[in-house]
């Protein structure tokens, strides 16, 4: 096992409608992922728990409000990146049904919703598939996923999970 990452946090609102249902996912506009649609999410501050951090960095990239009893726990990643272990994180994920506000971009995300039968996949880090049908599913995972020395494609993906 490798040392232990960032602490991350990840939040998939997750609406209704008509047509299935959707997933907020947002197009990543700045630092690491840049030019990727990601979760939202990001780092867990000193002093804050995963649920503080992820309705933080929803409000901060979104616009929108979730309560901690508004969020499901779905588990956690831990991403390993052997070519850049300064790059390591655990990831804790969440999903929520329940929120206010409308999503708004920020300088960080550009906020779009995606059916989660037909996720954006090309335009994703590669390691999505792995994991994150499973969580829009309302699935719980526990995953390490191990990238190769390109930090861009999968190496391996070991579920921890009985």
């Amino acid at each position: 096992m490798t040392a232990a990452g960032a602490a991350v946090t990840l939040c998939f609102l997750l609406r209704d409608t008509p047509d299935g249902t959707e997933v907020l996912l947002g197009l990543k506009r700045t630092g690491f992922g840049r030019g990727k649609v990601v979760g939202i999410g990001g780092h867990v501050e000193p002093g804050e728990s995963h649920r503080e951090a992820v309705i933080r960095e929803v409000f901060e990239e979104t616009g929108v409000t979730v309560r901690p009893e508004d969020l499901a726990d779905a588990g956690a990643v831990r991403f390993v990146f052997p070519a850049r272990p300064e790059w390591n994180m655990d990831t804790r994920l969440f999903t929520a049904r329940h929120w206010l506000g409308e999503p708004a971009s920020s300088e960080e995300i550009m906020p779009e919703w995606f059916h989660t039968s037909s996720l954006p996949a090309d335009r994703m880090w590669q390691d999505a598939d792995h994991w994150l049908p499973v969580v829009l599913e309302g699935g719980r995972v526990n995953v390490v996923v191990t990238m190769h020395t390109d930090n861009e494609s999968v190496a391996s993906s070991e579920s921890l999970l009985p």
